[in-house]
């Protein structure tokens, strides 16, 4: 193995086949030399699908869980998953190295009534809601069960606000597509120690896992791009 493993989290609705496999992450941190931990959330993928809100409440120790126990990791988490690595990597700092997040940027510290995804999910958004009509595609396809979907994103998120993120201590590459509506990346990026954003032109939240530029860079910051 040459460099540290690399834990790969997916975002919501998606799978770690779709978001890591397909794109061509696996392969490439593995012809690079680096062990890959890519396993699915709960609730999506193969990963067992309870409907009891409840089952997902530690949803981000379960993904802990899958790394090797003393290990140090790299990783790289989009959307819901880069909530999930942050999480991880502002609670347990000295296991982590470096650290790329797509798909999470400054929307996340505004605080939002209601549940507008869970509404989409549910039928209850209007036609103009292209984003959770997106979302309400995504989990009503592709092996998903839209219950089990609505019961993970009404769970219970551990807390994350800038006093938690300034407790990481890795280098922290923040993309954001200049489309996707969870930017802007600077806020993010600016509340991390050691943050730094990048905006990729032309790209929205859900082209983001497959565009060549967020691979390539991803995959430079960590030091295992084969480009």
């Amino acid at each position: 193995m040459s460099g540290n493993p690399v834990l790969l989290v997916h975002g919501f609705t998606t799978s770690a086949k779709r978001t890591w496999q397909e794109p061509g992450w696996i392969d490439l941190l593995t012809e690079a030399g680096r062990d890959v931990i890519a396993p699915d959330l709960l609730g999506h993928g193969d990963a067992p699908k309870p409907h009891d809100v409840e089952a997902y409440d530690d949803v981000e120790g379960l993904i802990f869980a899958a790394v090797p126990d003393g290990a140090t990791i790299d990783a790289v988490g989009y959307s819901a998953g880069a909530r999930v690595v942050l999480w991880l990597a502002a609670t347990y700092p000295d296991r982590f190295g470096k650290i790329v997040v797509g798909g999470m940027g400054g929307r996340m510290f505004q605080k939002r009534e209601g549940n507008p995804i869970l509404d989409a999910l549910e039928g209850r958004a209007g036609d103009d809601d292209v984003v959770g009509g997106h979302f309400k595609a995504m989990a009503e396809g592709d092996g998903n069960d839209p219950k089990a979907l609505a019961a993970f994103i009404q769970r219970n998120q551990p807390r994350l606000d800038p006093e938690d993120l300034a407790r990481i201590t890795s280098p922290v590459l923040v993309i954001l597509g200049d489309q996707d509506f969870a930017g802007p990346a600077e806020p993010l990026a600016e509340a991390i120690p050691n943050g730094e954003a990048m905006t990729l032109k032309g790209v929205d939240h859900f082209g983001l896992p497959k565009a060549f530029a967020f691979v390539e860079k991803g995959l430079d910051f960590l030091g295992a791009a084969p480009f």
